[in-house]
């Protein structure tokens, strides 16, 4: 119950920051710098506890490269979307009576943009968080939150820089995204961890 409670309380700071740091806040350096952190901290503070995914990308390519068992990829999914609908429904609330225009991107940029850093993402995550070669690390949590933070930078105006399916979701509950384009990150984000997970392999073949 306690690596379920962790992926909650991860994904809901993650997703109240995105919120929190975009709705009001208007364009520039700090939302993306925010986000990094947050992910940052919270892979600090929850990684040995249940790993640290906060992201149902990151849960599939964690599980397809090994390192999550079966039983509990369906309940770490459930509970980060979860977080991050709570979340979005406190931004809401913290909010209130900000105008939010919700972005509208062009699909096939936006695909390839939240493939790629998702893939970029996860393949981080699974290099320094679950190989061999960096166990015991002290590093893995700022490279994670580093790698969020750059694609926030590089391709947030394209695709709105979700790179994960909950936090698609908790900005759909904001109004950052339309819902009629959550799709987008479903597809290009799961196919960005599983393919991932398979560059992982190929790139670590003695690495079980």
């Amino acid at each position: 119950m306690s690596k379920y409670l962790t992926e909650f309380i991860g994904t809901f700071f993650l997703v109240l920051t995105v919120g929190a740091t975009v709705i009001g806040r208007g364009p520039g350096v700090i939302p993306p710098l925010a986000i990094g952190a947050a992910l940052m901290i919270m892979v600090y503070a929850g990684g040995h506890i249940s790993g640290g995914h906060y992201n149902p990308a990151v849960t599939l390519g964690v599980w397809l490269r090994g390192r999550c068992d079966a039983k509990d990829v369906a309940p770490y999914m459930i509970v980060q979307m979860l977080g991050a609908i709570v979340a979005g429904s406190v931004v809401k609330y913290l909010r209130a009576g900000t105008l939010v225009t919700p972005m509208n991107p062009a699909v096939v940029p936006a695909l390839v943009a939240e493939f790629l850093f998702t893939f970029a993402l996860v393949y981080v995550v699974l290099n320094v968080a679950t190989a061999k070669g960096t166990a015991n690390n002290s590093f893995y949590g700022l490279a994670i939150g580093m790698t969020l933070m750059t694609g926030v930078f590089a391709v947030g105006d394209i695709s709105c820089g979700a790179f994960n399916p909950a936090v698609a979701l908790g900005v759909s509950v904001l109004g950052l995204s339309t819902w009629p384009h959550i799709w987008i990150y479903l597809v290009a984000d799961f196919l960005g961890g599983a393919v991932a997970a398979a560059a992982f392999k190929a790139c670590n073949p003695e690495d079980k």
